[in-house]
């Protein structure tokens, strides 16, 4: 069985396992205060601002929850779109933790719309109503779409005129950096970001997010928020050694442009297909598609993807299903060639 159902999927890199391994020798001090988590630290400060203040977590949920944990008061509430991760597959953890309610607005092909937020500021008039707070976007998007530094920036002068935090989901900021050929400071310090969850799991580490704040204030009591949070790790060393692995050399450039590279040529295999429609555009590792049922189920002898919903979408008929395909870093152009002649069979 071959899997292009999430880059989750992947295992991880040669280079971060490698870190491990020299990694776990002797003893070493805890909490994020060995040698490794150290230069991690200044790894990721040297690609983010030397102002940024960084810390770990063990997962993607952890991360976005704990920063925005940081930005918020339980009375208050995060603005996100109907798609993102935060609203529909983080199990209410935001709500759970911080006490704070995620109000959802429709987006753009993934995108947060400046058009949709003008009733917030409004609102935090009437005190029946949770207090907007936070603007929370995803680089990439869930359904697979990158911001572009201008559409970052114009969200974040919003936030600022309006008294609102801007956080990232950054668990796939790797993918959306590498296929803009731009920095990661470029679509965050640099587009007015305040807090951001970086991610590793999905391009190459075992386990590991980095909670980055621009704001070094807003950072002050992180600490406590991490400890409480229980993302604390005791031995952070492991976590710290495979961040230093993954920012030496942008490591976290080349695997995210192997998976981006293998998004696009899949897309350009199928997309002219008869019985195949793309649904958004392909700007990552992540390729939305329909596609007859029948068609789905011969695909899945052999591949494994996700079918994400029946047809509830307009000129498509009910047996047309909507499935995701994603590759990863370690994704080879034979796989993904593999699986072009199989969907060619099935949609041609």
């Amino acid at each position: 069985m071959k899997f292009f159902a999430s880059d989750n999927y992947a295992g991880a890199h040669p280079k971060v396992l490698d870190a491990v391994q020299k990694a776990n020798t002797g003893d070493a001090r805890a909490y994020g205060t060995d040698p490794w988590c150290q230069e991690a630290g200044a790894l990721l400060r040297e690609a983010f601002g030397e102002n940024s203040r960084v810390f770990f977590a063990l997962s993607g949920t952890a991360a976005n929850v704990l920063g925005l944990k940081a930005l918020l008061r339980p009375y208050q509430s995060v603005i996100c779109t109907n798609t993102a991760h935060i609203a529909t597959d983080e199990c209410g953890a935001v709500e759970a933790a911080c006490l704070s309610k995620i109000e959802t607005v429709p987006g753009k092909n993934g995108k947060l719309c400046l058009s949709s937020l003008e009733r917030f500021p409004e609102r935090r008039k009437e005190v029946h109503y949770p207090y907007p707070k936070v603007l929370s976007v995803a680089q990439l998007t869930e359904v697979g779409t990158r911001y572009i530094a201008g559409e970052i920036k114009a969200l974040s002068s919003w936030c600022r005129e309006n008294g609102f935090y801007l956080h990232m989901d950054g668990a796939r900021l790797a993918n959306a950096a590498a296929g803009a050929g731009v920095s990661l400071k470029a679509f965050t310090a640099e587009a007015g970001v305040d807090v951001l969850s970086f991610g590793g799991t999905k391009n190459g580490l075992l386990y590991g997010e980095a909670v980055v704040f621009f704001d070094p204030q807003l950072a002050e009591d992180f600490g406590r928020i991490q400890k409480q949070g229980m993302q604390l790790l005791s031995k952070m060393r492991y976590v710290g050694a495979q961040f230093t692995a993954y920012m030496t050399d942008d490591l976290w450039r080349s695997n995210a442009l192997n998976a981006n590279n293998m998004a696009a040529l899949l897309h350009h295999e199928i997309k002219d297909l008869p019985d195949l429609a793309l649904v958004y555009p392909v700007e990552g590792n992540i390729l939305f598609v329909r596609m007859h049922k029948d068609n789905i189920a011969k695909l899945n002898a052999s591949f494994y993807f996700y079918t994400i919903d029946a047809s509830d979408a307009e000129n498509f008929p009910s047996d047309w299903f909507l499935v995701r395909l994603m590759t990863s870093f370690s994704t080879t152009p034979e796989e993904v060639m593999e699986f072009v002649q199989a969907i060619r069979r099935c949609c041609s």
